[in-house]
């Protein structure tokens, strides 16, 4: 049988021993380290998500500060709210929450975010950093996916991984990873051609396209390492960008949707941030 990659027993464990760092930091400093999260407009989706960011701040002793904009936010607007958290000593961490409204230029204020507080990776100077093999925080899903990855030792030097999906945050991101960790990488797109025989030639495939189920199991050859990073609400439950059901047989490791790649994301959030106010400490 196919091993379960459980993300939210390793993002458990992650935050055990975050609650220690958190507790240290507290006695040396006598300050709280703090994730700043913007979310702007009424997306419920979005709301959650943040909401779900907070709670895991609270869960290892660190203090979440909520800046909530209207849907009518203008980039001039928010680019001013950025500023003040990157100006703000006490603030650590700062979250954008994806997607912003239409007439937000998300990529500037993506840009306009501190590298020393980029904890969720979102930024091109971070990115060109980490890219580069610089210090760097990396996005925060494909960095949780490399250390569940890690830790639960698969191989990744010398295997063939296939990224299905090229966005700025998720999929280029994690091409870069799996290249730095020795993978030789094919990224794939919704122009691939012949995209089921590429899928077929991986030893480790991640599902990073934001289609429900788009990679089906017979494309997955035997004994692949499956690596589902979609999230798309179902009656019951929900599904990834691989179709799950029955993978067991297949894959010789396989993360589960729900559970998998999603508690990853935020516990790495989490810890990008305690390590912001590590640094922070050590330099004051």
């Amino acid at each position: 049988m196919a091993t379960l990659l459980d993300g939210r027993a390793l993002a458990g464990q992650i935050e055990a021993d975050l609650k220690v760092r958190v507790a240290a930091l507290k006695e040396k400093s006598g300050r709280t380290p703090i994730l700043a999260t913007i979310l702007v407009g009424d997306d419920g989706a979005s709301a959650t998500y943040v909401r779900m960011k907070g709670n895991a701040c609270a869960r290892v002793g660190m203090q979440s500060l909520k800046v909530e904009l209207p849907q009518s936010t203008t980039t001039e607007q928010l680019l001013a709210e950025i500023e003040k958290l990157n100006a703000n000593p006490d603030v650590h961490g700062i979250l954008l929450q994806h997607p912003v409204p239409a007439q937000i230029d998300e990529r500037a204020c993506f840009d306009a975010i501190a590298l020393a507080k980029d904890v969720d990776g979102v930024t091109c100077l971070g990115f060109g950093r980490m890219s580069m093999d610089e210090p760097a925080y990396g996005s925060a899903t494909p960095q949780g996916i490399m250390t569940l990855l890690t830790e639960n030792k698969i191989q990744i030097e010398g295997q063939h991984a296939v990224v299905v999906g090229r966005s700025a945050i998720l999929g280029k991101p994690m091409a870069m990873m799996l290249l730095a960790a020795n993978a030789t990488v094919t990224i794939c797109h919704s122009r691939t051609k012949n995209l089921p025989e590429l899928v077929k030639q991986a030893d480790i495939v991640v599902g990073a396209v934001g289609k429900a189920e788009l990679i089906k199991k017979d494309w997955i050859k035997a004994g692949a390492v499956v690596v589902d990073a979609g999230f798309h609400p179902r009656e019951g439950g929900g599904v990834g960008d691989i179709e799950l059901v029955g993978i067991e047989q297949i894959a010789s490791a396989y993360t589960p949707v729900p559970g998998g790649v999603g508690p990853m994301t935020i516990t790495t959030l989490i810890r990008q941030t305690v390590e912001a106010a590590e640094k922070a400490l050590a330099s004051a």
